[in-house]
């Protein structure tokens, strides 16, 4: 039956008035996602032209260079068939030896131990993003925000009532957070800051030193620290990963991460969020109740994904870590040289870690192109490659580029990019 039909024929009767009006926050949110910003890019893509290049979105799971860990899948297989994991989760916090074996994971890297009551299980790290922002949430709440920065942190604060406020991270100094400027945005309403550590969109790790100093800011200002990991480990420059939770005696971490691209899982949707907190803060102030409650009233991650936790991290061998980082390196190494070749395009720093660089557009060089987005939409047209305009993390004229994809692809891909900059180049007097 075509929408608005009655079953007999005739159209339905008309309503003096249907009691709804649209939730406008709401509709206003898909400009902060995304995958939202890419359906946009990608709308005016003619796919039948040729071979489409995916430089705009971090899921490298398809290419067979990203293929998840066989040991991983076998955890799954076994989890199915073993029958014991069909039926709802018997906690809204997630599974005991999934919890448990999560913490043992994280504990590797921290100076503590960690213990599954440490641990609540999410539907991905996007689910630990929304559950904190809906924790936090109280009226006149602010909540500092680093840009560039991924957008889904202002949406869910937005849509909970709450206040973004964006400090800068500093291209300059390895995209740094600016802690004058950090500490001049907050106030008594100020509830939390968000730090993204491998960074996303910037390609960047932070140093001991620097996660140190925001720590001691976060303490000063009395406010949590939201450490987003999801990225933890994929690094391969110099500086090694340091996790934010490591300073939990300092100030109270959040911690959230998940099995997505570590694993290269992001459709098996397993992600978390972990107290680092040292002092009860988090205790003494209810976070942990309110947390609790909160995954009481919401979805569960699948139950055999839970119970497939154990063995999926006993498991799984180094080499496959080692191999993930290895071509991420590779394709990091191809990305910077390659853009080094297209004028318009300026790139402050290689990438030493997740999936993402971070490079800014000479407008001034171009001819007939708008902005980032115009710009974005057109090479999309044109050259079927995909690229986030860097409105999507709130940088005007800037560009996220992934290169987390088949290095033969990536080289195909920032071969037609150059093609299009030089197509579009002003002639030169």
């Amino acid at each position: 039956m075509e929408n608005g039909a009655a079953a007999n024929g005739r159209a339905p009767a008309a309503a003096a008035a249907w009691n709804f009006a649209p939730n406008d926050t709401l509709l206003g949110l898909t400009a902060l996602s995304v995958r939202g910003v890419l359906a946009k890019v990608k709308a005016g893509m003619a796919v039948e032209g040729g071979e489409v290049v995916p430089l705009g979105h971090g899921d490298p799971s398809a290419f067979p260079c990203f293929r998840t860990a066989p040991e991983a899948v076998d955890a799954v297989a076994a989890a199915l068939r073993s029958g014991a994991h069909n039926s709802y989760s018997t906690s809204g916090d997630g599974l005991v030896p999934a919890r448990r074996s999560i913490a043992q994971f994280l504990s590797r890297d921290l100076p503590y131990k960690l213990s599954a009551d440490d641990v609540f299980l999410t539907s991905g790290c996007t689910q630990s993003i929304e559950t904190i922002c809906s924790v936090l949430a109280r009226p006149g709440a602010n909540i500092l925000i680093p840009r560039p920065g991924f957008l889904l942190h202002e949406a869910r604060a937005v849509f909970n009532g709450m206040e973004a406020r964006y400090f800068n991270l500093v291209p300059d100094r390895g995209w740094e957070v600016d802690l004058d400027g950090l500490q001049a945005l907050a106030d008594k309403n100020t509830v939390a800051m968000v730090i993204v550590n491998p960074g996303n969109p910037c390609g960047n790790v932070y140093t001991y030193e620097h996660l140190a100093k925001v720590a001691e800011t976060a303490r000063k200002l009395g406010i949590f620290v939201i450490a987003d990991e999801v990225y933890a480990h994929l690094t391969f420059g110099e500086k090694k990963f340091v996790p934010m939770g490591v300073f939990g005696s300092v100030a109270p971490v959040l911690t959230v991460g998940s099995i997505s691209k570590r694993w290269m899982v992001p459709g098996w949707r397993l992600g978390w969020i972990v107290t680092n907190d040292l002092n009860g803060v988090f205790q003494r102030t209810k976070v942990v109740d309110s947390i609790k409650s909160y995954l009481d009233i919401s979805t569960d991650p699948a139950t055999f994904i839970q119970g497939a936790i154990p063995q999926l991290i006993e498991n799984t061998k180094e080499q496959f870590f080692d191999k993930t980082v290895e071509v991420l390196r590779q394709t990091a190494d191809i990305c910077w040289e390659k853009l080094k070749e297209i004028s318009c395009i300026t790139c402050p720093s290689k990438p030493e870690s997740s999936m993402f660089v971070m490079v800014k557009l000479d407008l001034s060089s171009l001819q007939d192109i708008e902005d980032d987005m115009d710009f974005c939409c057109r090479l999309a047209k044109e050259e079927l490659v995909v690229v986030l305009p860097g409105c999507a993390v709130g940088y005007k004229n800037w560009l996220r580029i992934t290169f987390a994809i088949e290095p033969s692809s990536l080289n195909d891909g920032l071969d037609r990019l150059k093609s299009f900059c030089l197509r579009h180049s002003k002639p030169k007097k």
